[in-house]
């Protein structure tokens, strides 16, 4: 009897202490915060920042394009119940406002780029325009069409606005990013203030150790290998952190697209600056990129992942690969063999 008794309180203590811990495993998945960020490249780095505190979503997905991106009924719902937004600013997002509106959401928005040394196009083209007297365009966008082509391409200046917005393009930037996102989520989650700035340190060592084991190799490059044709002028960070000229069909937006006066210039400049290699990018105009290369037989020298990660390549899965990846692309296509 004794036993039968003891053997029912066991059973009993049993089931408190089962779902005490399934009460306490509910309560922690709820607890955690709710972070909403614009694209895959955003979403990972505040993932590595926020680790087990958050769940961290992107509005626009792996390998899809932001600037293109026509936001859904369901982005709207996944706001209302943020904790947190964090987008890139400059002007990338230019679709945010209107969701934000949409969905009501009165929380936090972090601009990531915040505190960042800013690529202004405008100034940069009329900085080409006083040097360069060779331009063969024949319409007029605007006032700051009138020059050549170079690494930003005369789109640049008007598909965002004044500034170009892909500052995590360079790893000195992206670590600007960083310090914006973990005092977002310091904000929204004080508790959580020690966690994050240590994982946001050991996150920022990571990417100074990979800038400047590149840095290195990319300054070694002679004078005549610096020269690179991508799809759409993203890599404008890239190019300032390293020393490299980029040649771009289309300007800082995808979504725009080249003349065919401007691919017989682009034609004439890629010979003339002996641009040394084509990159296709993994969300760019790919059948741009193999006119050019037809046309002027220079090599493809792979892939870069400019706006997006990947979901079906190891090699850019998160911030860190992709970065990794581009900047060994581009030096095994540049080195001296």
């Amino acid at each position: 009897m004794k036993l039968k008794r003891l053997g029912g309180l066991l059973l009993a203590l049993t089931l408190i202490v089962s779902a005490f811990s399934a009460s306490a495993a509910s309560l922690q998945a709820k607890d955690k915060l709710l972070v909403v960020t614009t694209f895959s490249i955003l979403q990972d780095m505040t993932q590595e920042i926020a680790g087990e505190r958050a769940e961290v979503i992107s509005l626009v997905g792996m390998d899809e394009d932001s600037h293109a991106y026509q936001p859904k009924p369901s982005d709207s719902r996944k706001l209302a119940k943020a904790d947190l937004v964090i987008e890139n600013g400059l002007t990338f997002e230019g679709w945010m406002n209107r969701l934000v509106a949409a969905s009501e959401y009165k929380g936090l928005r972090v601009t990531a780029s915040t505190g960042i040394a800013i690529n202004d196009m405008a100034k940069k083209h009329d900085d080409h325009d006083k040097h360069d007297h060779d331009s063969h365009n024949d319409h007029d966008h605007d006032s700051h069409d009138k020059h050549d082509h170079d690494d930003h391409d005369s789109h640049a200046s008007h598909q965002h606005g004044k500034y170009d917005p892909h500052a995590w393009q360079s790893l000195v930037e992206a670590q600007q990013y960083v310090r914006n996102i973990r005092d977002g989520l310091v904000h929204v989650d004080p508790q959580g203030k020690a966690y994050y700035e240590a994982r946001a340190t050991a996150y920022i060592k990571r990417l100074q150790g990979l800038h400047q084991s590149m840095k290195l190799r990319f300054d070694r490059l002679p004078k005549a290998q610096r020269t690179v044709m991508t799809s759409h002028a993203a890599f404008g960070y890239l190019a300032s952190t390293y020393g490299i000229t980029f040649v771009s069909p289309q300007g800082i937006s995808t979504t725009s697209e080249p003349s065919a006066s401007e691919m017989a210039h682009l034609v004439k400049q890629i010979r003339k600056q002996q641009v040394a290699a084509i990159f296709i990018e993994n969300i760019g105009d790919r059948r741009l990129v193999a006119q050019l290369q037809r046309e002027t037989s220079t090599k493809l020298g792979g892939t870069l992942y400019s706006d997006a990660l990947s979901k079906t390549s190891d090699s850019a899965s998160s911030y860190y690969q992709m970065m990794q990846h581009n900047l060994e692309t581009l030096l095994t296509a540049l080195e001296p063999k």
